[in-house]
Parts: structure tokens; C-alpha cells; sequence
């Protein structure tokens, strides 16, 4: 059991909003951003490894949604990850259906903390 304030998220995060939150990430950066800093970044919402992130970067960059470059930085050459056109469209439709979705789910919360069943109301107005 998860205790309160354990940093330990009880929700699993699927690939589309890992995704999603990756790419909200890069799009901060205007030029891009490197792996690491986008690690951080999205460590603010979910905790993840670089070994789970590298992944999510390249198949971004299949999707056309990230392209990569290289700078150097210190003598070494350090990878950047730039959002595209088609991963703005693309962070513009998870952030439509994730507004949709949470909007449903605080309902519900809403409803089930106010004392209420989900529900309840509606079939007190029938009878």
C-alpha cells in the first residue's frame, strides 16, 4: 500500500501519456533540449528512468514528432531533441483528450468526495 506523500504515483502512466508528457517537455525548449534535462523535466509529473525515457525518445523521432541533433557542450558532442510541427499537432491532441478525460474523472471525484454516488442524483430525479 502507498502511503501519503511517498512520491510513489498509484496510477500507471501508459505510453500515450508518457508521451504526452515528453513531449509537453521538449516543447518548452524553442531549440531543443537534451536528454538529461528533459528527464528532470519530466520528473516534475511522473517519476522516470533515463532507461525509460531513451525509448520514448526515439520512437518519438520515428513518429516524426522529435527531431535530433548534435552540439557540443564541454569537448563532447551532446544530443538535442527538438519538437516538430507534427508533435505540436500531436501535443495538441493529447492535451484536447487529456482535458476531456480528466474533466470526466473529477467529476467523479467530485461527486464520490461531496458524499454522493456517481449517479445518485440522477436516479433520485426519475423516481
Amino acid at each position: 500500500m502507498f502511503q501519503k506523500g511517498s512520491g510513489c504515483m498509484v496510477f500507471n502512466t501508459g505510453a500515450a501519456l508518457l508521451d504526452a508528457i515528453v513531449l509537453a517537455a521538449v516543447s518548452k525548449e524553442p531549440e531543443g533540449t537534451y536528454g538529461y534535462k528533459i528527464t528532470q523535466d519530466v520528473r516534475e509529473a511522473i517519476e522516470i528512468s533515463e532507461s525509460t525515457l531513451y525509448p520514448v525518445l526515439r520512437r518519438l523521432q520515428k513518429d516524426s514528432c522529435l527531431e535530433v541533433y548534435d552540439r557540443e557542450f564541454n569537448g563532447r558532442n551532446r544530443r538535442y531533441y527538438k519538437i516538430t510541427d507534427e508533435g505540436q499537432a500531436q501535443l495538441r491532441l493529447y492535451r484536447a483528450e487529456w482535458k476531456a478525460y480528466s474533466d470526466k474523472i473529477n467529476r467523479i471525484f467530485q461527486d464520490t468526495c461531496s458524499g454522493a454516488l456517481p449517479g445518485a442524483e440522477r436516479r433520485e430525479r426519475k423516481g
